[in-house]
């Protein structure tokens, strides 16, 4: 193996690691961002999700495994937290009757208006020190791996 290529390796290795401990280090610290909610940073996710103007309907849950990108067993875990202290609820699906729907409950609303402002004090501390410019290339090259990384 050329000099090069094992160069080029060990950057890969440094940027796939260095991604693997940001997501730890942004789950922890986003959790300990909305200790005082009572939500994880991925429950947090679920109901970011929900609260999009375009899913009032819910979402399944295969819809959202997908957007999430989570797998059915932990996407249920979040879901059971959230549905026991009434954040969300699953509704039967009019469209089939088989499935169900996840829906944001009132409950769940009021807990994201305060969990959106504790989110952007995390956000403000987060982001400190990159540009505008900086956050846009990041969310390119992020979204450019991620979907390098997909599995479908």
């Amino acid at each position: 193996m050329s000099k090069k290529n094992i160069e080029l390796d060990e950057i890969h290795s440094r940027l796939i690691f260095r991604l693997f401990q940001t997501s730890n280090v942004m789950h922890r610290s986003g959790t300990l961002a909305l200790n005082s909610v009572g939500v994880t940073s991925q429950q947090w996710s679920v109901l970011g999700a929900l609260s999009r103007p375009k899913v009032e309907a819910g979402m399944t849950v295969n819809d959202m495994c997908r957007y999430l990108m989570v797998s059915r067993q932990s996407l249920s875990l979040m879901l059971n937290r959230l549905e026991a202290v009434g954040y969300v609820k699953r509704i039967q699906d009019k469209r089939d009757q088989r499935s169900k729907r996840i829906v944001l409950t009132e409950s769940g609303r009021e807990a994201l208006n305060e969990i959106n402002h504790l989110m952007q004090v995390f956000f403000e501390k987060v982001m400190k020190g990159l540009s505008r410019d900086d956050q846009i290339s990041c969310v390119h090259y992020l979204t450019r791996l991620r979907d390098n990384m997909s599995i479908d």
